[in-house]
């Protein structure tokens, strides 16, 4: 009996290393209906086009932004960082989106999986997280 409970003990300790984390703060309503992105040339191409989708799956029209622009370029503007990682297949291993109103922090969404181990969820295709940080990032649609 006890060494079952030790087994179960130390199996519950070992999965616990193996979580994703996704954390948001969505976007307060806003008034325009522009995006402006800010380009990351360290991230795959394949980010901010998905990106880029997603919001105008949203109605947001969205307008690129050389890398390292002002965030008070345009009303709203948009960050983002995301790297992958290589275990039996490439996946995205993190990503966070940053969104400023006006220059000032307005929402933020994070994926964290770099700690996913064998937890095989972090599969995910990149294209499906990104839609769903920005849907839970921009909960209404343009203007709304």
């Amino acid at each position: 009996m006890m060494s079952r409970l030790a087994c179960a003990s130390l199996a519950l300790f070992a999965l616990s290393g193996c979580a994703i984390h996704q954390n948001v703060k969505p976007v307060a309503r806003l008034d325009s209906k522009t995006v402006c992105i800010s380009q990351n040339g360290n991230v795959r191409a394949t980010f901010l086009d998905a990106y880029e989708r997603a919001l105008s799956n949203r109605g947001y029209e969205v307008k690129r932004l050389e890398s390292g622009a002002s965030l008070i370029a345009c009303p709203v503007t948009s960050t983002y960082t995301a790297n992958w990682r290589w275990d039996m297949a490439m996946y995205m291993a993190y990503a966070e989106i940053i969104v400023y109103k006006d220059g000032k922090q307005a929402g933020k969404a994070t994926y964290d999986a770099t700690r996913g181990g064998g937890n095989m969820g972090k599969f995910i295709g990149a294209e499906k997280k990104i839609t769903e940080l920005v849907d839970q990032l921009f909960p209404g649609t343009a203007g709304s």
